[in-house]
This record gives structure tokens, C-alpha cells and sequence, in this order.
């Protein structure tokens, strides 16, 4: 009950501030900035959501179901955006389709063209290239989700209606489409959370939605209730969110049977020469736009700068984030492992009440996140300095709240819910009657624990921890929030670099973010490799 209170309590802040707060700044926000803010952030996530959809429903398809020139590398290479932070995608596609980028450059050589005024280009900094930005590395979620249900239940599905007659595509419609309806949700609800977590990516953009104005109205407009109560109309989008996708996942599920895993030699349909280089082109297409540009762009400048790597500003960024991402994981594997351990061992309406409890986090967006933290810290700092100066006359000043702490809390709790479900997912391997036969051999529930199912359950308790150290890493919303002054993350001294417009200062910091999240992406391909 504990560990739901610490998630709960961030969002029980915003709520009470939101609620009781109120400044001249509010009456603007809210006549002014919240309508517009609203509506773009409404078309963000529409538009997002269904190119996603179309790129991750269709390529999970086509590598799942037939045969065309290099299906097997490409059904690995589509999980690889994964691995870029929408921020750095922003700032790579800045670099790549500006004035006097390769892709402008290229287009003024083929056509004679001068200057600007020669040709129209689309414009990267707008609403449908926040769009293009998100979507090339979100579509990954659906892809995840769309193909493990394709190979575990869609397979059999597809091949008993292809004997009775049925053609590919529409076995596709009528029958895969609909039985992949809770992954496609589920996938897409990553995305829109995803998406509403973003801050990089659309301030590059110019994109001013919900989340910017949270950023905006509590930094550069000095009022941290008129954020908070921005960040509880956030709130309402997240929760809406999550009722469209359990509306939408009831009642449709599809049970396999749990006792086969897929062939792994199952012979796919090989598609038409034609068709099937579209296949290819069509599944390549993905990987470039989301992995390929933003890693050229972005290896090319770090490349140039190759000095950089000593820079001490880099070096010190480095550790701190390092240091941040490495008490994080530990929090959030611990109290993961505790309600995991809880939900194995003792079942029960509290234990089950704490587990949701404790998955709220992911759902809520960094920027809001680091509103619902800071006040209880903030809180906490002034009673404990207001106690110690009437009692002795001393000054506590800053203890929670202007450290790295509070980043480290944030991130535990917005990344709970990882670590918890990968240890939940390795509880549900070992056996129940692992316990039962130490228990009968003497062993009390402590003593069964620690010698045990702990090494039983270190793979699961290392994969936990790798995956919450990588995200804290690359996180930046929260923690551009929360840092104390003069504390940079790699993350945050990267958004400082393309904030002055100096991209180029920030592409060593980029390649060191995109290489460690390429670990957790190639144990998520490895994974999904042992299903085929």
C-alpha cells in the first residue's frame, strides 16, 4: 500500500494545486492558450495515431505472412526507431530537410533551382512534421504489439480461412484485423501516451501543445498553478486515452491455444516478383525515416567532433546521468520486485488495488509528473527548514527538492510499471511448487526468497533494471523540469545545445543516448526472434 501512495502522491498534488490555486496568469492561460493548445494536441495525436496504425499494422502483416526479399532483417530493423528519442529525431530532421541540408540541396541540383523562392518545400517546423517525427519512431509499439498476435494467433486463423477460399486480403480484414484489435489499442495507447509525453521534439517543431504549455506557463511565466491546472486538463486527455482503449479491448478478446508455441518452420506465401520488392520497399521505408536519417545525421556531426568525447561538460553530463538512471532502476526494481513478490505470494483485493495503483505512472506525462512531485518535495523542504529555524536557528534550505532526488522519484515512478511487469512476467515462469518444496524442505518464506527464487529470478531482475536505466537516460520532459542548477543529463545538455541552435555541439551526447537504447531494442528483436 505503501509503494501506491508513493506513485499516487504526484498525482494527488496536481489535483489539490490545480484545485486550489489560482493567479491573473490562469485567466490568460485559460482564454488564451488552453483552446489553441487543445486543439493542436488533439490533431497531434489523431494524425500520429493513424500513421502509426498504418505503418505498424501493415509491416507486422507483411513480415509475419509472406516471403519477399529480406523479410528476416527487415522483421528485426522495424523495431530499431525505438532507439531514437523523438527529440533527437526532431533535431536530426531539422539538420536533413533545412535550406541547407542534403535533401534541399539534392532537390536545387536536379531542378536548376537557386534560392528559396525557386521552390516550395514542405516545412519540417509545423504541424505535419511533429507528425512525420513522431510517428516515424512510435510506429514501433504497434508493430511490437500487431506482430506477436499475428505469429501466436493470427497465423492459424489466416491459413483456416485461406482453405475455405478466402484471399489475402481479405483474410487480412475479416479476420486478422479483428482478432489484433486489443494489440493494435494497446499499441496505439503507448503511442498517444508517448506523444503526449513529448517536449523536445514539438518546441523544435513549434508545435505549442498541452505539454509545451505546461513547460511554458510554469518557467517562463513564473506560475506553477496555472501549470498545474494546465497539467490536470493533461490529466483528462490520459484518461481518456485509457477508457478509449479499455472501451475498445472489451469484449474482444481471442484466446489461442496457450499450450503450442508457434512452428518455428512455417512457410510463408512468397509474394509476386513485383509485389514483393513493394514489400520491401515498403517495410525499408520505416526503418530509414526513423533510424537510418536521424543516426546518418547525427553519426556524420558527432564523426567531426570526435574531440568532443573529452569535452567536460560532456564527461559530467555523462555521470550524472549515469548516476540518475542508476538509482532509478534500483528504486523501481525494488519496489517493482516487492509488488511483484506480494502478487505471488498473497493474493488478495489490496495486493491487486496496488499493482494498478502503481501502473498509473507510465500514463502520466513527465511535464505533469514534475509539477505532482516538486510540490510534496517542496512541501516537505520547507516544513523540515521552517521546524529547524524556530527550534535552532538553522537553515535547511533546498533538501529534496533541488537535488537530483526528485528526478530520481520521478523517474522511478513513471518507470515502476516496466520493471514491475518485467519481474511479473519472470514470477510467472518459476512455479508455484518452487516454493512449496522449499517450504516442505525446511526453508521459511524469507529463507525461500533470498536462496531460491532470487536466482531464478536475477534474468528478469537484470532485463528490469537495463530497461528503466535506458529510458531515465533518454528521458528529458521531467527531468528539463526537476534538475537542480547548473545539472546536466546527457539528455538535457543535448535539448541545451538545439535549444541555441547549435545541433551540431549536441551530436556526441545523441549517438551516446541512441547506442544504449539499442540495447534494450535488440533484446526486444532477439526476444521476438524465438517466436518464429
Amino acid at each position: 500500500m505503501g509503494i501506491a501512495v508513493i506513485v499516487a502522491m504526484p498525482i494527488l498534488a496536481i489535483i489539490w494545486i490545480a484545485a486550489s490555486g489560482g493567479d491573473d496568469t490562469w485567466q490568460h492561460v485559460i482564454a488564451n492558450v488552453v483552446p489553441r493548445a487543445t486543439g493542436r494536441t488533439i490533431r497531434l495525436l489523431f494524425f500520429t495515431g493513424m500513421v502509426t496504425a498504418i505503418f505498424g499494422i501493415l509491416t507486422a502483416w507483411l513480415v509475419t505472412s509472406f516471403e519477399f526479399p529480406g523479410r528476416r532483417l527487415l522483421s528485426a530493423a522495424l523495431v530499431l526507431p525505438l532507439a531514437i528519442p523523438s527529440y533527437l529525431a526532431a533535431y536530426a530532421f531539422g539538420e536533413f530537410l533545412d535550406f541547407t541540408g542534403p535533401m534541399q540541396t539534392w532537390y536545387r541540383q536536379i531542378f536548376a533551382y537557386r534560392t528559396a523562392r525557386d521552390y516550395w518545400f514542405p516545412d519540417i517546423r509545423s504541424l505535419g512534421g511533429a507528425v512525420l517525427v513522431l510517428s516515424s519512431v512510435l510506429y514501433p509499439y504497434v508493430y511490437l504489439a500487431c506482430r506477436s498476435m499475428f505469429m501466436m494467433q493470427g497465423r492459424a486463423a489466416a491459413d483456416v480461412a485461406r482453405t475455405l477460399g478466402a484471399g489475402p486480403l481479405r483474410v487480412f480484414l475479416k479476420v486478422q484485423i479483428p482478432m489484433a484489435r486489443p494489440a493494435i489499442m494497446i499499441g496505439l495507447t503507448l503511442v498517444m501516451m508517448e506523444t503526449l509525453n513529448d517536449i523536445g521534439a514539438v518546441e523544435f517543431l513549434g508545435v505549442n501543445t498541452l505539454t509545451f504549455a505546461i513547460y511554458d506557463t510554469w518557467l517562463n511565466r513564473g506560475s506553477l498553478s496555472g501549470a498545474a491546472q494546465i497539467a490536470a486538463i493533461l490529466l483528462l486527455f490520459v484518461a481518456v486515452v485509457i477508457l478509449i482503449e479499455r472501451t475498445a479491448r472489451r469484449q474482444q478478446r481471442f484466446a489461442g491455444n496457450r499450450t503450442t508455441a508457434p512452428a518455428s518452420g512455417v512457410t510463408r506465401p512468397q509474394l509476386p516478383r513485383t509485389r514483393a520488392w513493394l514489400a520491401t520497399a515498403f517495410c525499408a521505408l520505416p526503418v530509414a525515416i526513423g533510424f537510418l536519417i536521424p543516426f546518418l545525421v547525427m553519426g556524420r556531426f558527432a564523426v567531426a567532433r570526435i574531440e568532443d568525447f573529452a569535452d567536460p561538460r560532456l564527461i559530467n553530463a555523462f555521470w550524472n546521468s549515469v548516476a540518475v538512471s542508476a538509482a532509478a532502476a534500483l528504486c523501481a526494481v525494488c519496489l517493482g520486485f516487492v509488488l511483484s513478490y506480494a502478487a505471488r505470494s498473497e493474493r488478495s483485493t489490496l495486493t491487486g488495488f496496488a499493482g494498478r495503483a502503481a501502473s498509473l505512472g507510465y500514463g502520466v506525462p513527465g511535464t505533469v509528473l514534475a509539477i505532482g512531485v516538486l510540490i510534496p518535495l517542496a512541501g516537505f523542504d520547507n516544513a523540515v527548514d521552517g521546524l529547524l529555524r524556530t527550534s535552532f536557528g538553522i537553515s535547511t534550505g533546498l533538501l529534496l527538492s533541488g537535488t537530483g532526488f526528485a528526478i530520481v522519484y520521478a523517474c522511478t515512478v513513471r518507470f515502476m510499471t516496466m520493471a514491475e511487469g518485467n519481474l511479473d512476467a519472470g514470477f510467472q515462469k518459476l512455479s508455484p511448487h518452487l516454493d512449496m518444496a522449499a517450504r516442505a524442505l525446511g526453508r521459511n518464506r524469507r529463507q525461500t526468497l533470498w536462496s531460491v527464487l532470487l536466482p531464478n529470478m536475477r534474468p528478469a531482475l537484470l532485463t528490469a533494471a537495463l530497461f528503466v536505466f535506458i529510458e531515465t537516460m533518454k528521458e528529458l520532459s521531467a527531468t528539463i523540469l526537476l534538475r537542480p542548477f547548473n545539472f546536466n543529463t546527457l539528455a538535457t545538455l543535448v535539448y541545451e545545445d538545439a535549444s541555441r541552435a547549435r545541433i551540431e555541439d549536441s551530436s556526441v551526447a545523441s549517438i551516446i543516448i541512441v547506442l544504449a537504447g539499442l540495447i534494450p531494442v535488440v533484446l526486444v528483436s532477439r526476444s521476438l526472434d524465438k517466436l518464429h
